[in-house]
């Protein structure tokens, strides 16, 4: 069963729409074909995706915001000759001329660090990675999977909803971001588990009352700002984090966090190679049960105590005149800034240094890029320090919550952010 917003359908309902979605697509004359689908209503997308499934083709999910003529660019990159968009009527796309294996999860990078490119997972994987998280992760087993993020990302579909069912749990699926809709689902359900954005439990947490707490909550995706982490920890009676890429799935998962870079323990139908402390970190390099090695490009290490950290994306470290700078490491101290409420910290070409830091800010009122400057230079090193500051209503996140400096940095030079509130920093 899964409880979608005030609705619950049960396993006879999807048992039904998906024999009958098989029947009207004629899935089973054409296991080997590849469905990219895009649906508005989340029950019309898992009805089709168990269907899929089940008749052992492959499918690409796409989420339900996407243009159609974007859903059928990702549907053709990804090598898809069907394409549902918002119809059980598939269009037929152009075929490709390679040959693909039989039985896939699709899915397209997040093109954080370059063009989304399609990683392709067989569904024995991804029931391996199943098996491995339920097994290793027993911590939410008496509480209620409240799903507020896309049904058609790995973490809201595999960990968020295919891990309750394999467990049998009901998951609750949210399909609003309305904070406060969200808070009377959550104080609604027994011990609620909210698998969400960090930008959302972020605004959850500042939302609640001084003496209340969200039962338990999973962030994933990306590094918490320290000022945000502190914030959810302490309006979370249990906090989790889980780490992972799109060509391994989940990888570690943290039972208990304390620091926002302990990404956790590695999930055991995996293991990592990395750092072996802070001061030797290491690309994170992954492999599974097959032997395939998967290069993630974060830079991290693993402590004494087998936790996975998390230092920083590989591309997004910024090299000014020989010396690292990690991002988090600015934007964390531009968000201990009274009045700032959001701040990404990308690269930025420089004749002198090579590459300098430029930033990104939002904030409850309008703040002199001097002022900002001034406040940095009391928090970190002269190579750190934003040569470029500018204040944007909103830092712009993709779908799953996650900030991709690499777009940033791309929209900053086309001149996107010139209307903003903006100053450079001499």
């Amino acid at each position: 069963m899964i409880k979608i917003d005030d609705r619950l359908y049960d396993h006879a309902y999807f048992e039904e729409a998906s024999a009958r979605l098989t029947e009207q697509t004629g899935l089973l004359s054409r296991d080997g074909g590849r469905y990219a689908v895009c649906f508005a209503e989340t029950v019309d997308w898992l009805s089709l995706f168990f269907a899929i499934r089940t008749a052992g083709a492959s499918v690409l999910p796409i989420h339900p915001g996407t243009p159609y003529a974007a859903a059928r660019k990702l549907a053709i990159g990804a090598g898809c000759d069907r394409l549902f968009y918002n119809s059980l009527t598939a269009e037929v796309l152009d075929a490709p001329s390679v040959s693909f294996e039989k039985g896939q999860l699709l899915q397209m990078s997040s093109g954080t660090t370059g063009a989304p490119k399609c990683v392709a997972r067989s569904w024995g994987e991804i029931d391996a990675e199943i098996e491995s998280y339920v097994r290793a992760f027993a911590e939410p087993e008496d509480m209620t999977p409240v799903v507020a993020c896309p049904a058609t990302h790995s973490y809201g579909l595999i960990c968020g909803i295919l891990v309750a069912l394999k467990r049998g749990q009901v998951p609750v699926v949210v399909n609003t971001a309305n904070p406060k809709y969200l808070l009377k689902i959550l104080r609604e359900t027994e011990r609620p588990l909210l698998y969400s954005s960090p930008a959302i439990l972020h605004t959850l947490a500042r939302l609640l009352p001084q003496d209340e707490q969200i039962h338990a909550t999973m962030t994933s995706g990306t590094l918490l700002p320290d000022a945000w982490f502190s914030l959810i920890r302490a309006k979370s009676q249990h906090m989790f984090q889980q780490y992972g890429c799109s060509e391994a799935g989940c990888i570690a998962i943290n039972p208990d966090v304390t620091a926002t870079g302990d990404m956790g323990f590695v999930l055991p139908h995996l293991t990592a190679e990395t750092g072996g402390s802070a001061d030797d970190a290491g690309e994170i390099v992954v492999k599974n049960a097959a032997g395939s090695v998967i290069h993630t490009r974060d830079l991290g290490y693993l402590s004494d105590n087998g936790m996975l950290v998390f230092i920083s994306r590989m591309d997004d470290m910024i090299n000014v005149s020989g010396l690292n700078v990690y991002p988090k490491d600015v934007e964390d101290a531009v968000m201990i800034m009274p009045d700032v409420t959001d701040a990404v910290a990308f690269r930025k070409a420089d004749r002198f240094a090579g590459e300098r830091v430029a930033l990104l800010f939002s904030a409850s009122q309008s703040l002199a890029p001097q002022s900002v400057r001034e406040w940095c230079s009391r928090h970190l090193a002269s190579h750190q320090l934003p040569m470029e500051i500018l204040q944007v209503g909103t830092i712009p996140r993709q779908a799953n919550g996650k900030i991709s400096r690499r777009d940033v940095a791309e929209r900053h030079a086309a001149g996107e952010f010139a209307t903003a509130s903006a100053g450079a920093a001499t």
